[in-house]
């Protein structure tokens, strides 16, 4: 039996995430890298690695962020994910997150640091859960919440893709 999206929010416990979808915390390293050991853009020492659950229902989509670290996909139930990638210098690339290899997708996937990135459930009738593990591990210091107008300033052979993803 195939099982709903709000089965997964209750059965894992997830919350609303900031910048779109369902997430929890699921794993932190105890193990952290001090800050003189880290490149310039890590403002304090970070744990080694994190994981999180995160799952994207309907038209609901993850806006426009990026890490200063590298986040890692992992792909586990439902319909595939298009994640959208915008590189610094303005390259865009599209991963496909999902279960049919057959038609290009793939279980697991690598965001680099310092690229832009939004996430949409490829058919809005559908849910996704996927997994995202970040390493040095994730810390709201380095997030960053796309702004719809700068990122248009920036990249604007790509406005009409941010325009659709991302919310101010």
């Amino acid at each position: 039996m195939i099982k709903s999206a709000q089965y997964w929010i209750d059965k894992l416990n997830l919350i609303a995430h900031p910048e779109g979808g369902y997430y929890r915390e699921t794993y932190r390293s105890e193990l952290a890298i001090p800050r003189e050991a880290l490149p310039p853009q890590f403002t304090g020492p970070r744990l080694v690695s994190t994981a999180i659950y995160f799952l994207l229902e309907g038209d609901n989509f993850s806006a426009f962020h990026r890490l200063q670290s590298d986040e890692l996909w992992h792909f586990y139930s439902g319909g595939a994910i298009t994640v959208d990638v915008i590189e610094p210098d303005g390259g865009h690339s599209e991963i496909q997150l999902g279960s049919d290899p057959d038609t290009g997708e793939v279980f697991q996937a690598t965001v680099k640091a310092g690229s832009w990135f939004a996430s949409r459930v490829r058919d809005p009738k559908l849910f996704a859960l996927a997994g995202c593990t970040v390493a040095p591990g994730f810390d709201f210091a380095d997030f960053e919440l796309g702004k719809r107008a700068e990122l248009v300033r920036l990249y604007p052979q790509h406005q009409k893709l941010i325009e659709s993803l991302t919310r101010s």
